[in-house]
């Protein structure tokens, strides 16, 4: 017989990160976007499967046209003992997945892909809005700021 699993602490922290939210993005320049640039992020992330995972659908603008999509399922995974985030995005590459875990309100996660580390720092610290950024490393050791962002709670 299969066992139900029960939410833990763990998955109500998930919870931080319901919400749409919109905000400006810095883009810095990079082998990934040379030019760099700003644009507006909205992200969109709503409770799933019974409050296991968090769905998130975000959307980059830049001169008014969606340039670039992307879904990620956040969720805790009790044997890893780590938060995972799943990524797909419209420039096609493989499934990515990062994990981490939260300090406070702030989570953070890391991951590998075939040109080097990335890791994500969401900061939910502040009332109505939350920072991001996204560094990357292509050797684990020096990290690079790629994008900036700050959001504001649209709901």
């Amino acid at each position: 017989m299969i066992q139900v699993p029960k939410l833990t602490q763990a998955h109500e922290k998930l919870k931080t990160l319901i919400g749409t939210w919109r905000g400006t993005e810095t883009i810095h320049s990079s082998p990934f976007d040379p030019k760099g640039g700003k644009a507006i992020g909205i992200v969109s992330n709503r409770l799933a499967l019974d409050g296991f995972a968090v769905i998130q659908d975000y959307e980059q603008q830049r001169d008014d046209q969606t340039n670039f999509r992307g879904h990620g399922i956040f969720r805790w995974d009790s044997d890893k003992d780590a938060y995972l985030l799943h990524w797909l995005d419209s420039v096609g590459g493989p499934l990515s997945e990062m994990r981490g875990s939260f300090n406070g309100n702030i989570l953070q996660l890391v991951g590998q892909s075939p040109t080097g580390r990335s890791r994500a720092t969401f900061d939910f610290s502040g009332l109505r809005r939350h920072t991001y950024r996204m560094e990357v490393s292509p050797d684990g050791q020096q990290w690079f700021t790629f994008i900036e962002a700050d959001y504001s709670r649209m709901d």
